[in-house]
């Protein structure tokens, strides 16, 4: 007789193990998961973002240099400040006028390609520079020739390696990806202004010119072993010639989003009276705070590094929203407005800090959603209309807060400003509000291509 087989055990149910990444040790804790997807230069986890975010210290390095000097140059062509603006004024004005058919441009091409050809182009056009002023052949006209060829070129490259960036990421970790690039910025330019003096001093004017062209190169070199996110390629463009329809699409769809327009008036309002500060605190400095250049240095650095710690900080977001930007912009107003009253240095150094984090933030969630909002098939374009009207708020917004500063002087700038950005943003969320709760009391279905309840509010 065979003996009864031993009772079965059951064995304890336990959740599948998620895939080990390699060289990577899994998280431990409850917590752990969700502190690795908040965490803040979650996006350096791939390895083609981490090459991408070198790439662009570089060449930040070497654009910032090349900046210094080309300043320095124009004084020594003509002597005159006016001419080093115009020369600004030169390479700005492509971005102004054609930064929609450079947006198309991008959503209609290949974006590695589009990205890799535009960075061969500036860094053509920097060793052209390069020799130009090696052989002493360099003009005032060629000059300027050469600064609109770089806007040119730029009203296609800024938005290529942009979206380029955030294609080698995940959705979730854009924000991220964003933040690294603002902190990558602001480095690479103190790195650029700083080696821009010793290239001078040492090789001559030449050598900046060169050394950038050099770091266009590597980003070039660097862009065809990118690998991007599945559901970038996926939504790759076809290659197709660029009419100016698609150009008027771009900006027909930028104007038919309710986000994006808020976001447009939020961010010009902020930019024209907020965020001049190089001006009105050097002013307000060195004038009813009886301080000098040292002192304006030292809120200078202030406010560099509360920039790059909300930049930091706002790695940490994962969906911002068009009513977050409105929030920190609304509390940078405030500061601000608490910036020109202050009685002293010590209390504006105070001050700059924490306005110069919540204006990181703000700028930092601003550039997220103006870049994730649209579908990709649209991007190019929503950054290109994003080109023309930044440019154009860009060149008006010094003039405007110069004639305000003549007549309300450098405490009422501020404190003006900073009520103008606040009031303004009130009243478009007190607006919004009413007209959201008017929708929502009639409850009519959204007819066909009209957007529904949730698409009229900011923080969806």
């Amino acid at each position: 007789m065979k003996p009864a087989p031993a009772p079965r055990v059951p064995r304890p149910r336990t959740a599948p193990e998620a895939p080990a990444t390699p060289g990577r040790r899994p998280p431990v804790g409850r917590g752990a998961g969700r502190r690795a997807d908040r965490a803040v230069w979650r996006c350096l986890r791939h390895r083609s973002m981490r090459w991408w975010s070198a790439a662009n210290l570089v060449s930040n390095a070497g654009t910032w240099m090349q900046l210094t000097v080309q300043n320095l140059l124009v004084l020594q062509l003509t002597g005159s400040a006016a001419a080093t603006g115009l020369s600004l004024t030169v390479q700005a004005a492509p971005g102004l006028l054609l930064g929609l058919a450079g947006g198309a441009a991008v959503d209609a091409w290949p974006r590695k390609l589009t990205a890799a050809v535009s960075q061969a182009a500036l860094g053509a056009v920097a060793f052209v520079t390069a020799a130009l002023v090696a052989f002493d052949l360099l003009t005032m006209p060629l000059l300027m020739v050469l600064a609109a060829v770089t806007g040119l070129v730029a009203t296609v490259d800024g938005p290529a390696c942009a979206l380029l960036g955030n294609d080698l990421v995940p959705a979730e970790d854009v924000p991220s990806s964003i933040a690294l690039g603002s902190v990558v910025h602001s480095t690479g330019r103190l790195a650029g202004v700083a080696l821009a003096g010793v290239a001078v001093a040492g090789l001559g004017d030449a050598a900046a010119y060169a050394a950038n062209g050099l770091s266009f190169l590597f980003v070039t070199a660097v862009i065809p072993f990118l690998r991007l996110q599945p559901r970038a390629e996926a939504a790759g463009p076809e290659p197709v010639a660029v009419d100016p329809g698609r150009a008027r699409d771009g900006l027909s769809f930028f104007m038919s989003r309710p986000r994006l327009v808020a976001l447009t008036a939020i961010t010009a309002v902020s930019a024209v009276f907020g965020r001049n500060y190089s001006l009105t605190l050097a002013v307000l400095v060195t004038g009813p705070l009886a301080g000098g250049a040292e002192e304006f240095g030292t809120v200078s650095t202030m406010l560099a590094a509360g920039g790059i710690a909300g930049a930091v900080l706002a790695g940490r977001m994962r969906r911002p929203s068009v009513r977050l930007v409105a929030a920190l912009a609304a509390a940078g107003a405030v500061l601000q407005i608490a910036a020109g009253f202050s009685p002293d240095l010590l209390l504006l150094v105070v001050l700059v800090a924490p306005m110069a984090v919540v204006e990181s933030m703000s700028d930092t969630a601003g550039t997220t959603v103006l870049q994730t909002d649209p579908p990709p098939h649209m991007r190019g374009r929503v950054l290109g209309v994003w080109r023309s009207v930044s440019t154009a708020w860009g060149l008006a917004g010094p003039p405007l807060l110069g004639l305000l500063m003549e007549w309300a002087g450098a405490r009422g700038a501020l404190v003006i400003g900073g009520l103008v950005i606040a009031g303004s943003i009130g009243a478009g969320a007190l607006h919004q509000g009413r007209r959201v709760s008017r929708v929502v009391a009639t409850g009519p279905l959204p007819a066909a291509g009209q957007a529904p309840v949730e698409e009229l509010t900011p923080a969806a």
